[in-house]
C-alpha cells in the first residue's frame, strides 16, 4: 500500500524528481516544494503520513526547527531527513528534534522507500552504516576537530581580521580609518563585508561572535591608534592621533 507523503528540499528540481520517482512506485505525493518560512505550516496543513525533509547543513543550529514544529502540531507525521553524510552532531540533532529517520542524499530510491516504510511503521529509519560511521567518529575523533573560530578566521582577509579586532576593541569608523591609514568610506566598506561574512547584523554581534568562538585569541592584534607614538620606519615621528577620552 502506498504512503501519503510530502517532499521538501532545498532544491526544487531535486524535490520534484524524487516526488515523481515515488509516484511511479505507487506512493501518493501531496506536494513537492523547496523549504521556506511556511514549509512547516504546509506540512501541518496537508498532514501526510511521512515528510521527506532535505537539508544541506544538518549540524547548523536551528536547521531542524521545522521538524520540532511539525511534531508539536502533527505528532503523527513521521519526518525523514535527507542530507549529506552527517556528523554525529547532525544525526543527534535530527533525532533530538523528533525526526524518525536520516537518509543520505545519494541513497538509491529503494533505500529512500525503505526509510519511508519504516518511518510510517514507527521504526527508526537510519542505515547501520550511518550509525556505525557516527559512532566511529565519536569514539575516534579527528586529531584536529573542526573549530568554529578558525573556520570564521579563514573566511576573512587579513585586513578584515584587523577591522574585526578593532571593532571588538570598540573603535568607531573614524578610529578604524585613522589606525589603518584608510579613508572612512573604505573602513565602512570593510566593516560591512565583515558583518556579511560572519552573518551578523551589527558590530556588537560581530564582536560577541568573535569573542565566543575564540577568533580574537587567534587574530594578530593591530597596534592601537593611541599606542602608535613611536618613530616611523624612516625616523620620522608618527602621528599619535587624537587623545583618548578621559
Amino acid at each position: 500500500m502506498g504512503v501519503r507523503l510530502m517532499v521538501v528540499d532545498d532544491h526544487r528540481l531535486l524535490a520534484e524528481a524524487l516526488a515523481s520517482a515515488l509516484k511511479l512506485r505507487g506512493h501518493r505525493v501531496l506536494a513537492a516544494a523547496a523549504p521556506a518560512a511556511g514549509a512547516a505550516e504546509l506540512v501541518i496543513s496537508r498532514a501526510p503520513e511521512v515528510c521527506l525533509l532535505g537539508t544541506a547543513t544538518p549540524a547548523e543550529p536551528g536547521m531542524f526547527d521545522p521538524v520540532v514544529k511539525i511534531k508539536r502540531d502533527r505528532p503523527q507525521v513521521a519526518v525523514v531527513v535527507l542530507g549529506p553524510v552527517p556528523s554525529p552532531r547532525g544525526i543527534a540533532a535530527a533525532f533530538a528534534s523528533g525526526a524518525s529517520g536520516y537518509v543520505r542524499h545519494d541513497e538509491r530510491i529503494e533505500g529512500v522507500e525503505r526509510a519511508i516504510m519504516k518511518a510510517r511503521a514507527g521504526e527508526a529509519a537510519v542505515s547501520p552504516q550511518l550509525l556505525q560511521g557516527a559512532f566511529s567518529e565519536l569514539l575516534n575523533p579527528a586529531a584536529q576537530p573542526d573549530d568554529e573560530g578558525q573556520r570564521l578566521l579563514q573566511m576573512l582577509t587579513p585586513r578584515e581580521v584587523e577591522v574585526l579586532v578593532r571593532v571588538a576593541d570598540g573603535e568607531d569608523t573614524r578610529l578604524i580609518a585613522a589606525g589603518m591609514g584608510i579613508a572612512p568610506s573604505t573602513a565602512r566598506t570593510h566593516v560591512q563585508r565583515v558583518l556579511m561574512k560572519l552573518g551578523v547584523g551589527s558590530r556588537l554581534e560581530a564582536a560577541a561572535l568573535a569573542a565566543r568562538t575564540g577568533l580574537l585569541e587567534r587574530a594578530e592584534r593591530p597596534t592601537s591608534l593611541y599606542e602608535n607614538n613611536g618613530d616611523g620606519p624612516d625616523g620620522a615621528q608618527t602621528a599619535k592621533g587624537p587623545e583618548p577620552p578621559r
